[in-house]
């Protein structure tokens, strides 16, 4: 298989590719202040996603701007693991997820990638010249790339921020959206662009979006594959704020900076009671809550806030 249901300068067609991308913001979502540029042309995993932590906030940047910050599969390795680390690490109490140039992340770039399909296996049919899967391959290929990132964001016990500073199409799109919490630049646009190239949307996204549109909406954005400007995207509920392209970076790092300080452990449980609550009937949820609060009442966080409340000042959690 030489390329991706999602690829990278294709997800935004041609045709409207202005429109979609709407002069988006040239500077992108900026990190902490005081990481050096990368060199030109450097595309290895570790200059292309940056990770930078500051006042408890890890900040990982999609640094590929030429290829609106769309993602080999090595990058999106070490994005998979930037997370997980981020999630294990008691110094980090949330995450943003930015991109850098006029895209936030265009989708997967596998032509960049050590292997054609993303698995190690070129897929060749050397008895008749042509590039195709093996059965099972594309399965496989799906389920251990696009969605194990997917499934990173979701799965993070520290809460996640997403800073859209510019086009997230196809499993960009399912990135941004997978995100607790949704920031957009105003000249931001969501394209589920699997349909364009006569594919099914993959990377969890007839998950996410029924959950958080319904299924009509979501099926009219899969059905068209139209581009969603940031404004019409948070009037659908995909997005909770849409900022100038001026005012993204500083919005998530005051988000970021109060959820970092923040009761960490009950932000954890709480994520991930919501996160289950749309996959289980209400007795499930009902007894995941109590024991959620069993369990967060045995932290430092639960016992300060108890403390604080009954004398009357304002609580300093650990994030313990």
């Amino acid at each position: 298989m030489t390329s991706s249901p999602h690829e990278t300068r294709d997800d935004t067609p041609s045709a409207g590719r202005d429109a979609a991308l709407g002069g988006a913001a040239r500077a992108g979502g900026a990190p902490p202040e005081g990481r050096p540029a990368r060199e030109a042309g450097d595309d290895s995993p570790e200059a292309v996603v940056t990770c930078t932590t500051e006042d408890a906030v890890a900040w990982l940047t999609l640094d590929r701007p030429h290829a609106l910050n769309a993602l080999t599969w090595d990058q999106r390795e070490r994005l998979i693991g930037l997370l997980a680390d981020a999630s294990a690490d008691d110094a980090v109490r949330a995450v943003v997820l930015t991109g850098r140039g006029r895209g936030f992340c265009a989708g997967a770039d596998l032509r960049g990638g050590s292997g054609s399909n993303g698995s190690g296996s070129s897929g060749n049919d050397n008895s008749t010249g042509r590039t195709e899967p093996a059965a099972g391959q594309v399965a496989r290929t799906v389920e251990r790339g696009a969605q194990r990132l997917i499934a990173a964001v979701l799965d993070c016990e520290k809460p996640v921020i997403a800073a859209v500073n510019g086009t997230a199409a196809g499993i960009g799109a399912h990135l941004a959206l997978a995100c607790d919490l949704v920031l957009a630049a105003e000249e931001a646009a969501f394209v589920e662009v699997f349909v364009r190239r006569g594919l099914v949307p993959d990377g969890g996204g007839a998950y996410l979006l029924p959950r958080l549109v319904g299924p009509q909406r979501a099926k009219e954005l899969m059905f068209f594959g139209d581009s969603l400007p940031a404004a019409e995207a948070a009037r659908l509920g995909l997005v909770n704020r849409v900022l100038p392209a001026g005012e993204l970076a500083g919005t998530a790092r005051d988000w970021a900076h109060r959820l970092a300080t923040g009761p960490t452990r009950a932000l954890a449980l709480t994520k991930r009671l919501v996160n289950a609550s749309l996959d289980t009937d209400r007795s499930a949820a009902f007894a995941a809550e109590a024991w959620a609060q069993e369990i967060n009442m045995t932290t430092r966080d639960a016992r300060e806030g108890v403390a604080s409340f009954a004398q009357r000042r304002s609580p300093v959690f650990e994030g313990r």
